[in-house]
């Protein structure tokens, strides 16, 4: 394909967006979308930490350091690298944002490590997924995610109450700009050892974890088989469980299985017309605790997962990151594939999360 030899041909440089020098560390990071070159190539946006090898969560920089997450015990870090890529596909404009943050507690640094990643898929316009992603996680920090002694019934605490409150502010907003646009979302914390993942509407999070492992429970390298493990769980007014709920609160399901048969998401920011008759920006809140089976999470927005189902997507992350060991790269050829050859028509978003173990 004609992108594959553009990418043996050209250097990280050429491809990857750098973080404006004025870019507040402490908001979410969001380029423009894919433009076609030329020679008939397509560009596909991505963000790139300029230490995009370690993890720079932690004050050293390196990778893998010792820290105290709970108690006296002292626990080596895996190591993160991420990076986000876009492109627009046939939209007009790119409605979604995204949010890449390796060192998400600069701005306070405390002894537990904090990292954030998200994709907010907008609808109906970008202001309600550019709003997300200024504010979710301030918000979620200021309603106590935990930041010395892992809690993890604190920090989904935190994570629900920062989603209420920033749909909350979004719908004050909105009603004095009169935006009519809303956002779904897929979020990721990485407290620690300890990962969180929040998600309100159709975008996905999907985990990559190997299942072979020695005599030993130890994993076995020299195997590759990576098992696709979906982290989220839709929300569309055509489910049952969503429709119960829009039903009981004086909302409808109209024939093509949509609520007021206009909007398929049952959850999301913003929506301020939909919100009186059922939809919620209420996440899902799900954790688990990393280990060295765990090699990478993929987010991305319902446009990739359009073309690409889980297994799929983590078939052919695995690919590209055996060829190149970087996931800069990696997520830029994921979406170029789901656009350029898969040809998905709405726009396209994806987030990787590698684990350095």
């Amino acid at each position: 394909m004609a992108h594959q030899k553009r990418e043996a041909s050209s250097t990280d440089e050429d491809w990857a967006s750098k973080r404006p020098k004025s870019a507040d560390p402490a908001t979410a990071h969001r380029e423009s979308g894919a433009s076609q070159e030329p020679d008939g190539e397509m560009r596909v946006t991505s963000h790139k930490e300029s230490e995009a090898q370690v993890d720079t969560c932690v004050p050293n920089g390196n990778a893998t350091v010792d820290s105290k997450v709970s108690g006296e015990q002292a626990t080596v870090l895996t190591g993160v690298e991420a990076d986000a890529a876009e492109d627009k596909g046939c939209r007009h404009t790119m409605e979604d944002a995204w949010v890449v943050l390796p060192n998400a507690s600069a701005e306070t640094p405390e002894s537990l490590r904090c990292a954030h990643f998200a994709i907010y898929d907008g609808h109906g316009g970008r202001l309600a997924a550019e709003y997300a992603q200024k504010h979710l996680h301030p918000n979620v920090v200021a309603a106590g995610l935990p930041r010395e002694l892992m809690d993890v019934k604190a920090a989904k605490k935190a994570i629900i109450e920062g989603f209420r409150r920033t749909d909350e502010s979004l719908l004050q907003e909105s009603t004095k700009g009169n935006w009519q646009d809303g956002a779904t979302a897929v979020c990721v914390w990485i407290l620690g050892q300890i990962v969180v993942v929040a998600n309100a509407g159709d975008a996905k999070a999907v985990l990559a974890r190997s299942t072979s492992t020695d005599g030993e429970g130890v994993v076995d390298k020299t195997k590759s088989q990576l098992k696709a493990i979906v982290l989220t769980r839709e929300h569309k007014a055509i489910f049952p469980q969503e429709r119960s709920r829009i039903q009981k609160a004086g909302g409808s399901i109209g024939s093509n299985g949509r609520l007021q048969g206009r909007i398929e998401v049952s959850r999301a920011f913003g929506d301020r017309q939909f919100k009186k008759v059922g939809l919620i920006a209420t996440p899902d809140v799900h954790s688990f605790e990393l280990s060295k089976k765990d090699h990478f999470i993929i987010l991305g927005c319902d446009g990739l997962w359009g073309v690409f189902g889980p297994s799929d997507a983590v078939e052919f992350v695995q690919k590209q990151l055996k060829e190149t060991s970087s996931a800069s790269v990696a997520v830029r050829r994921l979406v170029k594939e789901a656009v350029r050859e898969r040809r998905c028509k709405d726009n396209c978003t994806a987030v990787l999360i590698v684990f350095k173990h």
